[in-house]
């Protein structure tokens, strides 16, 4: 199998072969002591821990028995993407959220696409994530996705070339873009030196977007309108974000016992009474909104907020119902929505994918399952999937067991190679598997930060870069035109 790395065209490392946009770069890293790398990873762990920056870890328990918080794994040696590249991956990030949004759109409303049967209507009406809630709710501007994370990777073809793919669409909450924030913070501090001799494309005015973005969902006739930003609380995996961000933009955050609905209108529990709200930035998902209208129990939402959105009084990001678009099993037909939509041919390549669903597919997937990658249509997280080339024979087999009971449950894709980029690992520098989750906001237009969030996989050979699963980060740099002395 062809392996791609980002910034030496040969492996091992030997110092040699630097890529051209790395080389300024990797000739400061060939002076660095290891003991100043490692204090400065030891300083950047210390002012993590003392901010805060932590991810809650479901299911894990301390030694009190208490849920059990960590750090996410921060690496010093950032990706480094050519401004060309970007240029090339933004207009394909433009034009996939583009024909997400106008897919979301026309399943709640014409179902053009399901009526000429390049989405299969079963799929999709009978998915999960489909609310029928949503069905003819007119939403401003037609934006349903107004924040998107879209999981890209890259592979080696068969010349050794690196080639991006889109791995996953992150519809409904997607997370992650505070580390992004935090982490060019960090290498700004510990790393001075390097943004002076390089023109790294900033990030800090990510949460301005957000903020311009959320107020362009507002209801049309307000000026000023007000902003929150909705928790499940303390204890959610993400608060620290939840909290970062509405700090950032200088909003309200806000848990649903914060909020009430009269008269079909959004207001928030204040010192001074009620405050009207106009738009929410959600971090609760569709089942806890509102426990009138779709998980009873729920204490997480507030009870008539489906009555107000639907009303057009108050705005909701992203939308109820967006999930049916980032659904695993919808993934595939991504490419169609773009021609369909859009006339265009796709910009950013999906990875080939099996539907489990059909009966020629399965079949295929079940033979050569020591091969592929399996993933639940639904699962998250790392969560729900079976890596062929890793599994045990007893984890194969109860793969298989799983798709003969359910096969429309599962997707499978081939073992992709991820691109790897140096690491500083505990044994030195080394390769680590990759991807990278860009940010990509719709409002009055759709815009992002240059970059993204990389994500690592620190366990040697591991493909899995998930936070839940051991995960790591690192910054993002796009390349402009550089300048400076070298390093």
């Amino acid at each position: 199998m062809q392996k791609f790395d980002e910034m030496y065209a040969m492996l091992p490392f030997d110092g040699s072969d630097v890529r051209e946009h790395y080389k300024r770069y990797g000739h400061w890293l060939s002076r660095q002591p290891a003991d100043a790398m490692q204090a400065r990873r030891a300083q950047a762990e210390l002012i993590f821990r003392r901010v805060g920056i932590t991810f809650a870890v479901y299911g894990a328990k301390d030694e009190d028995g208490a849920g059990s918080e960590r750090l996410i794994p921060f690496d010093l040696i950032p990706r480094i993407i050519p401004g060309h590249e970007w240029a090339q991956m933004q207009r394909g990030l433009v034009q996939r959220v583009t024909a997400l949004n106008r897919f979301i759109r026309d399943v709640y409303h014409g179902q053009d696409i399901l009526r000429a049967g390049i989405v299969p209507s079963d799929l999709v009406l009978n998915n999960a994530q489909y609310r029928p809630e949503m069905a003819g709710v007119q939403v401003p501007r037609d934006i349903y996705a107004h924040i998107a994370g879209i999981d890209i990777v890259r592979a080696a073809n068969a010349q050794g070339e690196g080639v991006y793919y889109v791995l996953e669409d992150n519809l409904r909450v997607p997370s992650g873009v505070s580390y992004m924030l935090e982490n060019r913070k960090m290498m700004m501090r510990l790393f001075p030196e390097l943004f002076s001799a390089h023109a790294v494309a900033p990030v800090a005015h990510y949460p301005d977007l957000l903020l311009e973005t959320l107020r362009a969902s507002a209801p049309a006739t307000v000026a000023e309108p007000t902003v929150v930003v909705l928790t499940p609380g303390m204890h959610n995996s993400a608060y620290f974000e939840h909290a970062f961000l509405a700090q950032q933009m200088g909003v309200e955050l806000v848990e649903g016992q914060d909020l009430v609905v009269k008269d079909r209108f959004v207001y928030m529990r204040t010192t001074r009474g009620l405050q009207r709200v106009h738009v929410i930035y959600r971090r609760v998902d569709d089942d806890y909104l509102d426990p009138q209208v779709f998980r009873r129990t729920s204490t997480l939402g507030c009870a008539g907020l489906m009555d107000a959105y639907r009303a057009g009084n108050v705005g909701i990001c992203n939308a109820v119902g967006t999930g049916v678009a980032d659904d695993k099993s919808v993934y595939p037909y991504v490419p169609e929505m773009i021609r369909f939509y859009l006339g265009e041919e796709p910009i950013l390549k999906n990875v080939p994918t099996w539907m489990c669903r059909k009966q020629g597919d399965l079949q295929y997937v079940l033979a050569h399952l020591s091969e592929l990658v399996v993933k639940e249509v639904h699962g998250a997280g790392g969560y729900g999937m079976l890596i062929g080339p890793a599994a045990t024979q007893s984890e194969i087999e109860d793969f298989r067991r799983a798709l003969l009971a359910n096969p429309a449950g599962y997707i499978a894709q081939p073992t992709l190679s991820l691109s790897t980029c140096p690491t500083f690992v505990d044994s030195g520098i080394a390769p680590r598997h990759i991807d990278l989750r860009p940010f990509v906001l719709s409002g009055r237009e759709v815009q992002m930060v240059a970059g993204g969030l990389t994500r690592v996989a620190l366990q040697d050979g591991s493909l899995v870069v998930n936070s839940s699963q051991g995960g790591g980060t690192k910054d993002t740099w796009v390349l402009g035109q550089e300048g400076g002395e070298p390093c």
